[in-house]
């Protein structure tokens, strides 16, 4: 019989480790963890200011303000539906223009300006972010080439072929 209780006890100490492990690696990846949001979602449900998040769309045609201070530009990115101002300091990419497809990590700021600290803009003519073509697909915006998009995303994550 004690041999069965020490063995009870054995499994019950392993689950309650194991517990314990996951709750910590879930409360250390918590502030890794960027939700991605189209601009009616935003619209929708607003993230709560200061949450860091993704914003992705189209930049809006005659929206890009460059003549701030210090590198700063503002600009709108738009789904066609519905539209989210960013403002951002540093140099854009050097394929940011506008109706092109966009997504900007960052933060909501009280007034309702979303402060991006990264600025993607799309690598080709072809390729579309999936997150962005799904919001756009979603808002009966963006139809796109299905397959362009999906040979384009599995020749930037699949290894080479030998």
């Amino acid at each position: 019989m004690r041999h069965r209780n020490r063995r009870l006890a054995t499994i019950a100490l392993s689950a309650l480790v194991l517990v314990a492990a996951v709750a910590l690696g879930l409360f250390a990846l918590r502030d890794a963890v960027v939700f991605f949001y189209s601009p009616s979602e935003v619209a929708a449900a607003p993230p709560a200011a200061g949450e860091r998040v993704r914003v992705g769309g189209l930049v809006l045609e005659d929206s890009i303000d460059t003549s701030g201070a210090d590198s700063a530009a503002a600009f709108a990115i738009t789904d066609r539906v519905e539209t989210v101002n960013v403002t951002y300091r540093g140099i854009l990419p050097d394929l940011f223009r506008e109706g092109q497809g966009v997504i900007a990590e960052g933060r909501f700021r009280p007034d309702g300006v979303f402060q991006a600290e990264t600025v993607l803009a799309k690598h080709d003519e072809t390729y579309m972010p999936p997150e962005v073509a799904e919001a756009l697909r979603e808002a009966g915006v963006w139809q796109g080439d299905e397959a362009a998009g999906a040979a384009d995303q599995e020749d930037v994550t699949a290894p080479p072929q030998q």
